[in-house]
C-alpha cells in the first residue's frame, strides 16, 4: 500500500516541476526616425498589412492591441480599426492602402480624407504586420477506453514563436516616426497519467502585452514605462 502511495506521489510531483518550466521569453525593440508625441484630442488607430498571399494579422491581436493602448489612466485614445476602415471607405481598403509613407500625401489630396482623419483627431496610423506560428514539438499521447474505464497517457510538448512588428505613421508630418518590434517565445507542455495536465505559455498574449506597452512608451515618450 506505502508503495502504491508513493507512486502515486511521484507523478505528481513531476507535474509540479514541469509546471514551472512552462515558460515564456520575450525580446522587445524600437527604432526611431522621428520625434512623437501626442496631444489631448488626438488619437491612433491600429491596421494590419497584408503579406504572404493574402494572409492577414489576426483581428483578435489588433483589438488586443488597441485595449492595452487604451488601457488605464494614461491610455490613448483609439478609433476602432473597423470604425475607422468604414469611415474613410473604400480609402484604407486591402487593394487601396497606401503601402508606405510616400503615398500618403496623395491620399491626403483625395477629397474628403484629410476632413474624416481630421474629424476623428487621428494623428497616428499603426500599422501591424506578423502572426504566431508553431515552431516545434514532440512527444506523444494516447489515449484508450475499456470496460474498466479510460485515460491517457505519455506526454507532449509544443514551442510557438509570436513575432510582430509596427511601423508608426505621424499623419502630422506624413512621415513615419518609426517601428516597434516584439518577439516572444514559448514552450507548453501536456503530462497525462490518466487526465491530461496542459501547462500552456500564452505567447500570444505576452506578445501584444509586451508591443503594447512598447508603443505607448515610443508614442508618448515615457522613458518609465
Amino acid at each position: 500500500m506505502k508503495q502504491a502511495k508513493r507512486l502515486i506521489k511521484a507523478p505528481v510531483f513531476a507535474l509540479m516541476i514541469l509546471s514551472s518550466t512552462a515558460c515564456v521569453t520575450s525580446t522587445v525593440q524600437d527604432a526611431r526616425t522621428g520625434l512623437t508625441g501626442i496631444n489631448e484630442g488626438e488619437s491612433v488607430v491600429i491596421m494590419a498589412k497584408s503579406y504572404h498571399l493574402g494572409n492577414e494579422t489576426e483581428m483578435k491581436y489588433i483589438r488586443c492591441i488597441e485595449d492595452n493602448l487604451a488601457r488605464g489612466s494614461k491610455g490613448l485614445r483609439v478609433i476602432p480599426h473597423d470604425e475607422f476602415i468604414d469611415s474613410l471607405f473604400p480609402w484604407f481598403e486591402p487593394r487601396t492602402a497606401p503601402a508606405e509613407t510616400k503615398n500618403l500625401a496623395k491620399l491626403m489630396d483625395r477629397p474628403g480624407v484629410a476632413d474624416k482623419i481630421a474629424e476623428q483627431g487621428i494623428r497616428y496610423i499603426i500599422w501591424l504586420d506578423g502572426d504566431t506560428d508553431r515552431v516545434a514539438g514532440g512527444g506523444s499521447l494516447s489515449c484508450a477506453a475499456g470496460p474498466g474505464g479510460g485515460g491517457c497517457f505519455g506526454f507532449a510538448w509544443w514551442q510557438n514563436d509570436a513575432d510582430y512588428d509596427a511601423s508608426v505613421w505621424d499623419l502630422e508630418g506624413l512621415e513615419s516616426a518609426g517601428t516597434v518590434s516584439a518577439d516572444v517565445s514559448g514552450t507548453s507542455f501536456m503530462p497525462a497519467l490518466v487526465i491530461p495536465l496542459p501547462f500552456i505559455a500564452r505567447t500570444q498574449s505576452k506578445a501584444c502585452k509586451t508591443l503594447a506597452d512598447q508603443l505607448h512608451s515610443f508614442i508618448v515618450q515615457d522613458e518609465s514605462v
